[in-house]
């Protein structure tokens, strides 16, 4: 597992590409039969992904949870969502088999032992990504589809940010702890996300870009309102923004991002929004 430590914003001024890319962005999730885990101090979150081509791969594969969570098993005290952006897909939750096609959702509430991933086709195999966060309490484990979600259109064409936020593992849609998960489709002319930037206080915040089309890039921007920074992000790879950071993009095409936060609260709304011409 890889284990990212938390940066302050006043040291980040001084980060160079290299350190920016190496703290904050998620590379090469999806790697056949294997578990790509990275933990997060901020705010304990875990990024991970899962590709099974030739096997079931089982949750905890090549991770030392006594180590790393000083539990029994990797959902003990956590809770988890996931999204799958491959091929149709299996998860198996203590016997209790989920069939995921693209860009359904599964929430894993605390207290699962055994979970396992299959492709349904190894040909074509299923992608999953996800993200875990702490919990204290169990809810229910629950199959969301894309058609369930609940969606909500924003922005506009003439500012090139039409988009729809799908909410999955929100307050409108199903209990959990503290984790939240939905995905944001932009539409075809469309390549700004999240604008106004904004920073949330009281949570932190991950983005997972796909279906960022070949020989295009997704430009995140991050850091606090007046010393932006930017990360040049490729399909399929994710970025951690703390909770002093804005996390706003513009791609060279349309694309989608999966967001998932988790901290104090679950207000979608609870955010410092920063006016865009006062942005640095």
């Amino acid at each position: 597992m890889d284990i990212r430590y938390s940066c302050n914003q006043r040291d980040f001024k001084r980060y160079t590409t290299e350190e920016t890319r190496r703290e904050f962005l998620i590379e090469n999730l999806f790697v056949p039969d294997e578990v790509t885990a990275v933990y997060s101090h901020v705010d304990r979150m875990v990024t991970l992904g899962v590709m099974p081509v030739g096997e079931r791969v089982p949750l905890d594969k090549g991770i030392d949870i006594w180590h790393n969570f000083g539990t029994q098993f990797f959902l003990e005290r956590r809770e988890l969502g996931m999204f799958n952006v491959g091929g149709k897909g299996l998860v198996s939750v203590d016997g209790k088999v989920y069939e995921l096609g693209y860009r359904d959702c599964l929430y894993i509430t605390m207290g699962a032992k055994d979970v396992l991933f299959e492709s349904v086709d190894a040909a074509s195999p299923a992608k999953f990504y996800m993200v875990s966060a702490p919990a204290h309490t169990s809810y229910e484990t629950r199959l969301i589809r894309i058609a369930d979600a609940a969606k909500k259109p924003c922005g506009a064409a003439e500012t090139s940010n039409k988009r729809v936020i799908n909410q999955f593992i929100h307050p409108d849609v199903l209990k959990t702890c503290q984790l939240s998960m939905g995905m944001t489709v932009l539409e075809s002319g469309s390549v700004w996300n999240t604008m106004p930037a904004h920073t949330h206080e009281r949570r932190m915040e991950i983005y997972f870009y796909f279906e960022v089309p070949k020989d295009n890039v997704v430009f995140h921007m991050m850091g606090e309102g007046n010393q932006t920074r930017h990360i040049v992000m490729q399909n399929e790879q994710a970025v951690i923004s703390p909770s002093w950071s804005i996390h706003a993009g513009a791609g060279t095409s349309n694309y989608t991002f999966i967001w998932a936060m988790g901290g104090e609260n679950q207000a979608f709304d609870d955010m410092d929004v920063i006016p865009t011409t006062e942005l640095r």
